[in-house]
Order: structure tokens, then sequence, then C-alpha cells
């Protein structure tokens, strides 16, 4: 990633699920100091808005000439362009599972920083091939949101979880989230763990899986049911198909 913060990705890309990912030579993080491209005494990397606001912009220039020296250029000729460039910016498209299984398939990615009021247009324009936003608030910079991608893209890398199993059943693989779990001591303050899950039946502890997952969907995100009941393709006649209406 590209950031005028570099040190702020030394603990996050050492320790836990990404930091394994490196050691395992899973996955490769590198940041990259957006001053070092700066070309005056200052290393200065922003400056005021033309027509007037609040707050600064930055520049075209370093931040242009340090896409480019990362990831190639853009352009029809994409001379050298390794990978993606995303920039993290609230104009962006929601950042989302699918979106996170997408882009963890693709071998190289450059994540670009905002700070300040945002970046000048010309760096989209010129060096950048997707905005990507991780929710509707206001950060500081995009790091955090780059420790967002970059969590939510390692896990899915192969041979990154000791368990792959476990991705399958997680919280909006599905239409579903994820629904309650439980581990020892069998009862804690007065709370049992659900006689079923402690039956050995696994016919019957999926059921439930399964039925709890769709009761906690319904009350905290129908919203994801309803994704899901307009992306099913309707159902094909038999009658149509018979007088030739359905199209292939």
């Amino acid at each position: 990633m590209i950031t005028i913060f570099p040190t702020l990705f030394e603990p996050f890309s050492s320790e836990s699920i990404v930091g394994i990912a490196q050691e395992r030579e899973k996955v490769r993080i590198r940041a990259h100091n957006l001053r070092d491209w700066a070309t005056d005494r200052h290393r200065t990397v922003d400056d005021a808005p033309y027509g007037g606001g609040a707050g600064m912009l930055m520049k075209p220039e370093p931040l242009v000439a340090a896409i480019e020296a990362v990831a190639g250029a853009k352009g029809a000729e994409r001379e050298g362009r390794r990978g993606r460039v995303i920039l993290l910016s609230p104009q962006g498209r929601r950042f989302d599972q699918k979106m996170a299984e997408e882009l963890s398939r693709v071998p190289e990615l450059t994540l670009v920083c905002g700070r300040y009021e945002g970046v000048d247009q010309r760096v989209i324009d010129l060096a950048v091939d997707e905005e990507i936003s991780i929710g509707d608030y206001v950060l500081c910079g995009g790091e955090v949101a780059a420790m967002v991608l970059i969590e939510a893209l390692t896990r899915l890398v192969p041979g990154v979880l000791g368990n792959p199993a476990s991705l399958e059943s997680e919280s909006f693989q599905g239409a579903t989230l994820e629904g309650p779990q439980y581990t020892r001591p069998a009862e804690y303050r007065g709370r049992v763990v659900p006689e079923v899950l402690r039956s050995g039946n696994h016919a019957a502890v999926e059921k439930w899986r399964v039925e709890q997952a769709l009761e906690l969907t319904k009350a905290r995100r129908p919203d994801l049911l309803e994704d899901e009941r307009r992306n099913i393709p309707p159902a094909s006649s038999p009658e149509g198909e018979k007088n030739g209406k359905v199209e292939p």
C-alpha cells in the first residue's frame, strides 16, 4: 500500500492471521512511504484546494509517481501495470464479502491510503483502477480501511486458515448471518448450552444451526434475505418451454 504513515502497518502485518500468512509466504505486504516521491526539501504531499474550501488535498505529482513506481502505468497500453490499484475512498463501491472473494483472487493489489480532505481528481483519472469504501462514515485516512481489506482478503487465501471448512459457515458466505455458537462449560451463570448441540446428532445440529441463522438474519439483517431473493432467476414454466417462449 501507499501511505504517509507506513509504520502503522508494522504491528498489524506481523501479528495474528496476517502475520502467520506472511510467515508462510502466502501473502506479501509492503507499506510504501508516499513522501519518498515528494520532490521538495519538506517532502510535501498536500496543498490547498483550488476554489477554496476546508482542509488540504493530496497533490497529484508525488501520488501518481508513487503509484506508477509501485504498480506500473495505467492506460490502454497498461505498460507494466501489475494487478489492480485501489483508492480507499468514501466515494467508492461498498466493500462486502463478495468483493473480498473477488479481490482475493487478484495476484497483486496496490492500496492507496488517502488523507486530509481527499486526493486530487487527476490521481484517480490517471492512476487509480477502482475506489472502494468500507462504510458510510468518515475516517481520518485510508490506513484503517486498508487494514480491513487486507485482513478480509488474507483469510480467504488458500492455506492461511488452519481449518478451511470454517469459511463455509461464516456470516455473509451465503444469504444469512452465522447463528449463535457455544463452547465449554455446558452451564454458565444459569445459562445452558442448547441440548441439541450436546446430543451428538449431527443432522439435528445442522438443522438447528440453519434455523437459528435464518431467525437471526430475519431479526437483524432482513436485507440480506431480500438481496438473495432478487438474485434468484424466475423459474421457467414447462408450458412456456413447450411453446418456445423461453429464451435460451
